[in-house]
């Protein structure tokens, strides 16, 4: 008998907690919430992005301007290089291509950037990234002026202080630029727009060397006044567009301007759809990884990035590309090239301003494969296969124009001129993609505009290394 209150099952019912049961109970529960690569690549699957979408051509020009950060950048730090090269140049300011007079003349510049350490984090996290541009493309424009009204006075002291605030400006407008650029691009396509930031810096160097070759047979002074006023041009075109861009997602969302920040995302990254999964994904991470009350809301505030090992270790790391990236042997070839050049014996303006259009045209293609090199072979071994192969070619170099200086070989010049595109052609597919990739990536937000003011400190200090050849 039974007992009381207990029934038999039947063999024909199943119990309760069969396990075909436990199995529907299972699976009706929410999947547990994949952050970081994961939920990146699910995206990827989910959703995979349109790159030339309604929506994205706003993105399309950001990156433009981004670029034309860039340009400016690579026109500005080579022009002074460029008009060395110029005959009437050199004659109407007393200088030489080398020479102590001419190493101060150049390093106004970088002392210019390296001033500028202190103002490039309030200028992009006081009012935003589109402002932190604004402002220095406002000091470039003041030091073209400056630069380009010294046949009134005659001094190089003018031409000085011109180089010095062009230095400032620049510093501020390319920390703008790649910051801006990282925080707006779709998360798709970021590693590889940010590492093609850089390379259009030889586009630049290039429309400057161009410029100066055009203006070789201008009468007098107008050789080198036609392309210092060129300077205003780039500047020009970015305060003419930059109104028609959205400011930083990451920076409205830090400033408590969420739904803005929100509106952003799902317009150019969502094409609309506020329920996309780029949408969701970047509001997780930003909730996860932003604070309302971080240091990037304090402009004077500095202790985010000495606060603990993991950040002191990001800028360091930093800190140490940009050093690295100008101690390579190309501050050299960037500022110096005209005397590297008479020193293998190729002394005419015109054979040196070509050898540098096309030095500048071969690295330039070579840096945007370089770029896509990136995600292939990882940041860290391609820094270290590019100092190795820098290394290597700077030692030949060296070999190659102390042979001339001797003997007057002429097979010792031309191996100069060929070991100089070598070396332009190594820096250009490993350091030029990653000076600013690698910077911007290793900060994290809170930092990262500090972070980067930090980068052009010790990018500024390294580009001193060039001056010992200059005195020599």
């Amino acid at each position: 008998m039974e007992p009381l209150g207990m029934e038999k099952i039947r063999s024909d019912e199943k119990p309760l907690t069969e396990p075909d049961e436990v199995v529907k109970i299972q699976t009706s529960a929410a999947p547990p919430k994949v952050h970081g690569n994961e939920a990146f690549n699910n995206a990827l699957v989910k959703e995979p992005p349109k790159l030339f979408s309604s929506s994205s051509r706003i993105l399309i020009l950001a990156f433009f301007i981004g670029t034309l950060c860039s340009i400016m950048n690579g026109y500005e730090a080579s022009l002074f290089n460029s008009l060395l090269q110029t005959p009437d140049f050199k004659d109407y300011f007393h200088i030489k291509n080398s020479g102590t007079w001419t190493g101060v003349v150049s390093s106004m510049y970088e002392i210019g950037s390296f001033t500028a350490f202190p103002f490039i984090g309030p200028a992009l996290d006081t009012f935003g990234r589109r402002f932190g541009l604004l402002v220095g493309i406002t000091i470039l424009f003041i030091g073209t002026v400056v630069q380009g009204t010294t046949p009134e006075t005659a001094k190089i002291g003018q031409y000085m202080g011109g180089r010095f605030l062009l230095g400032f400006g620049i510093a501020i407008a390319a920390s703008a630029g790649p910051t801006y650029i990282v925080e707006i691009s779709h998360p798709a396509y970021r590693g590889m727009i940010t590492a093609l930031y850089n390379t259009f810096w030889f586009v630049g160097s290039i429309v400057s060397s161009g410029a100066v070759r055009g203006a070789l047979d201008l009468p007098g002074n107008t050789t080198w006044i036609l392309p210092t006023w060129l300077q205003l041009m780039l500047p020009s075109m970015i305060v003419a567009l930059i109104w028609f861009l959205p400011e930083s997602p990451r920076w409205l969302y830090v400033h408590g301007q969420v739904d803005k920040a929100e509106e952003i995302l799902v317009d150019f990254h969502g094409n609309g759809d506020r329920n996309s999964v780029w949408v969701s994904l970047q509001l997780d991470d930003f909730n996860s990884c932003l604070k309302n009350d971080g240091a990037d809301t304090r402009w004077w505030d500095y202790r985010a990035l000495f606060r603990d090992r993991a950040s002191v270790y990001r800028l360091a790391c930093n800190c140490i590309v940009s050093v690295f990236g100008q101690w390579a042997g190309n501050a050299v070839i960037s500022y110096f090239l005209s005397a590297v050049l008479d020193t293998a014996g190729i002394t005419s303006p015109l054979s040196q301003t070509n050898i540098n259009i096309g030095l500048n045209c071969v690295s330039f293609a070579l840096a945007i494969l370089g770029a896509s090199f990136v995600d292939r072979i990882g940041r860290r071994p391609l820094l270290l296969y590019t100092n190795a192969g820098c290394c290597l070619t700077w030692v030949a170099v060296t070999i190659a124009t102390a042979n001339y200086s001797h003997t007057g070989s002429a097979a010792s010049a031309k191996a100069t001129i060929a070991l100089i595109y070598v070396f332009g052609a190594i820096y250009a597919v490993g350091f030029n993609p990653l000076l600013v990739l690698y910077p911007v990536e290793v900060l994290s937000f809170e930092i990262r505009a500090k972070g980067m003011a930090f980068s052009y400190l010790a990018g500024g200090a390294g580009k001193f290394n060039p001056l010992p050849f200059s005195f020599s």
